[in-house]
């Protein structure tokens, strides 16, 4: 025979006395009497078969099953807050315009668009994919709700994202042998450029850059082709590239940042919803 399930008010009582330390006090959170709360906890113990409370030297403390449920209580507590809230609010609806680089949005977007569009189907997402520079220009205008940015680039934005940038190269190659260096990056502001020149010259390394491309893409398509490494954040590599390092000789390259960044407008509800779904994806991604 399956047990009881766990009413929700039960456990929002016991949370309320563990925190506070006083049935007395959680008693009038929840607007009932401290009798009421009482056989109320007499009742969750009951139900788990443990004692989960007792009277201590500062006011009430759990036992040691009681610590283990609270834990667990503010999280069923907020799953179950969440659950009501979505089916009670009113559907939000509108337009969104998010900006990233295109490696960002192959990398990091597609699932999370996909988990949003769910939760959300009366949002519309307009994707927009530039380089970081040109993106924090367009955000700065007005043109852009948000956008993913790579540190560096003079925005400012919450930091969603943090690992080494890595060289790539077509399978097979030899040309991290040359001297000097063919390299396949984006223009002379851009972070990740820096990054990998600033790096080469530490080592020692005589660097050319042979092909400049503003998107990751074609970056990739250069060293596809066999003419210059390039450099990336961890991602999917197309078939035919590789990832290459210390073993063929090439220095460590430097941590970067993602940020997502927002424009002076305060964000609509479906802008605040996207952005906390990106928060999201990125941890679950990571």
């Amino acid at each position: 025979m399956l047990p009881a399930g766990l009413d929700p008010e039960l456990l929002r009582s016991f949370v309320l006395i563990a925190e506070g330390r006083s049935v007395t006090r959680a008693a009038e959170r929840v607007g009932r009497t401290q009798s009421a709360v009482s056989m109320q906890m007499r009742r969750l113990e009951e139900v788990l078969g443990e004692e989960l409370l007792r009277r201590g030297p500062k006011g009430i403390e759990t036992t040691s099953k009681g610590a283990w449920l609270l834990e667990r209580a503010r999280t069923l507590l907020s799953l179950n807050e969440e659950i009501i809230t979505n089916f009670r609010a009113p559907p939000i609806t509108g337009q969104v315009r998010l900006g990233s680089p295109d490696d960002y949005a192959l990398q990091w977007l597609p699932g999370i668009l996909a988990r949003f569009g769910e939760a959300y189907p009366g949002i519309e997402v307009d994707v927009l994919c530039m380089s970081s520079e040109e993106l924090a220009q367009r955000l700065a205008h007005g043109h852009l709700d948000m956008a993913l940015l790579t540190e560096g680039n003079g925005t400012g934005g919450e930091e969603v994202w943090r690992g080494p940038l890595r060289w790539v190269g077509q399978q097979g190659t030899s040309l991290h042998r040359r001297d000097p260096l063919p390299l396949a990056a984006a223009h002379p502001g851009c972070t990740w450029r820096r990054a990998a020149l600033e790096a080469l010259g530490r080592a020692g390394r005589r660097v050319r850059v042979t092909y400049n491309s503003s998107t990751q893409s074609g970056c990739f398509a250069v060293a596809l082709a066999g003419l210059a490494i390039t450099i990336s954040t961890p991602t999917r590599l197309p078939p035919g590239l590789t990832w290459l390092g210390e073993a063929e000789g090439l220095p460590q390259l430097a941590e970067m940042g993602i940020l997502l960044a927002t424009g002076e407008v305060p964000l609509s509800p479906g802008g605040v919803a996207l952005a906390e779904a990106i928060r999201d994806g990125f941890v679950q991604l990571s």
